[in-house]
């Protein structure tokens, strides 16, 4: 698809609506997977790189990163600690705003995320070099709104610097801390800090994202301290490491390698969809690594969210889909050429599931699946296109033809959801450990979390 194409599908996609629904029409569903595929492609990534550099140069201007800032986001605390060192070790101008969280259609279960984000961010701390408090749930509104009025009175140069202690104290629910913060470093009015976070937010819709912890660089989008290596890498091809040395401030966490058969005690649920970019990019390794280890693993299936009336903005879905399609590419897996099979195609394949289970090859009908949808673009919308997903696992379609439409999948589908609720979860895929007595050892949401797992896995089995 040529940029002029691809252009014109934006504009179409936008006239039917721009953001994803549970049966779109067959123009709509081919736009988006048109969009996708040409978006995600690092022919296009490095493209839109080079234009933006082209850009930089021709302006005259810094290499300009920005940071947005949420501050009662336990990521954003996270990112925080890593500006000065940015900072230090690259030829770059930061840029900092305050947020707002996101909203709306972007903000699927808001009672729910800023919990996640505070259990997550105290779990992988450790890892990316970072500290987080032990407390327990997220601060009040009242310290959020404290630590907010010291944060709008600082400048670049001083939030790089400061806005980190301001943070720790607002972790640790340290109302005195703040205070003394505050006397130190000054503290806006409310109005004043109203307007740094409505500027900073709208900045952020300016710049067509939605969530806080992000930086922004030459019209790429990296969120928190997870995707810092890709920042880091750009900016080191640039020229921009002043100390020119090998490895990063913030390298990627590692999946783990395994003895055979070590893990068997333990139990991972991996709560997995057909339509989710991020499945589709670590389910074939999440089954790798169980083989590996030998843990007990159960694959719960859920409905894609938007199936289970969750919408999602077309900024949300295209974003989603360009940091998968990167993150894939990092991992060496094939991905980006995709055919989208929200609705229909995913309600026939489920139909399929328990006959499949039946036969011993669930695991390899849903990487079949997965795999045509988001990296052979094959159709499975069209009954050829399943076709394919079935007999390529060596199952026979005719047999497989007097399934279709079966509903006895939901039940069990709904109990997986349940399940994945109950852990705190939402999103998927989700990931859960079990010891040998089905205690909860772990609960982490995203193909980002697989390294986490296999970690925690490698840990309990050396005790």
């Amino acid at each position: 698809m040529s940029d002029a194409q691809q252009s014109s599908g934006v504009r179409k996609f936008k006239e039917q609506g721009g953001a994803a629904t549970m049966d779109p029409r067959p123009l709509r569903r081919w736009i988006g997977s048109r969009i996708a595929t040409h978006v995600g492609s690092e022919r296009y990534l490095l493209k839109q790189r080079r234009k933006a550099e082209s850009q930089r140069k021709k302006s005259g201007s810094p290499h300009i990163v920005e940071y947005f800032h949420q501050t009662e986001d336990g990521y954003s605390h996270l990112a925080l600690q890593k500006l000065a060192a940015l900072k230090e070790r690259y030829d770059i101008e930061l840029r900092c705003h305050l947020v707002q969280g996101p909203s709306g259609d972007n903000l699927p279960e808001p009672e729910l995320l800023l919990q996640l984000a505070s259990y997550d961010a105290k779990l992988i701390a450790p890892h990316f070099g970072a500290a987080f408090p032990a407390t327990e749930g997220t601060p009040s509104s009242d310290l959020v709104a404290k630590a907010n009025r010291v944060l709008a009175t600082l400048d670049d140069e001083q939030f790089a610097e400061d806005a980190t202690r301001v943070s720790e104290a607002l972790w640790r629910y340290d109302a005195t801390a703040l205070e003394a913060l505050a006397s130190e470093l000054g503290e806006a009015s409310d109005v004043d800090t109203a307007a740094a976070i409505d500027a900073g937010t709208s900045r952020r819709t300016e710049l067509k994202h939605y969530s806080g912890a992000m930086f922004y660089y030459g019209g790429e989008w990296y969120w928190g301290v997870d995707r810092l290596y890709h920042l880091e890498n750009r900016l080191k091809s640039l020229g921009c490491d002043r100390r020119s040395e090998d490895g990063l401030l913030t390298p990627s966490n590692q999946i783990a390698s395994f003895e055979p058969d070590t893990a068997s005690e333990l139990i991972l649920e991996v709560f997995p969809s057909l339509r989710s970019p991020y499945t589709a990019v670590i389910f074939d390794k999440t089954l790798e690594i169980a083989a590996e280890s030998g843990v007990q693993l159960k694959v719960r299936p859920v409905l894609p969210m938007v199936m289970r009336g969750v919408p999602a903005t077309m900024e949300k879905g295209i974003y989603i889909f360009t940091d998968a399609a990167r993150e894939a590419r990092a991992l060496g897996v094939p991905f980006g050429k995709m055919a989208d099979p929200i609705g229909e195609p995913v309600r026939r394949a489920y139909s399929l599931y328990p006959w499949v289970v039946s036969k011993g090859k669930g695991n390899e009908f849903l990487s079949s699946f997965l795999s045509a949808a988001f990296a052979e673009g094959i159709n499975t919308n069209a009954m050829k296109g399943l076709r394919t997903v079935v007999e390529r696992i060596g199952l026979s379609w005719s047999e497989a033809q007097g399934h279709l439409g079966d509903t006895a999948w939901e039940a069990e589908f709904e109990a997986n959801r349940l399940a994945m609720y109950e852990a705190g979860l939402w999103g998927v895929p989700s990931y859960r450990l079990l010891d040998s007595e089905g205690r909860q050892v772990l609960a982490v949401w995203g193909q980002d979390r697989l390294w986490l797992v296999s970690k925690t896995v490698k840990d309990l089995i050396s005790d």
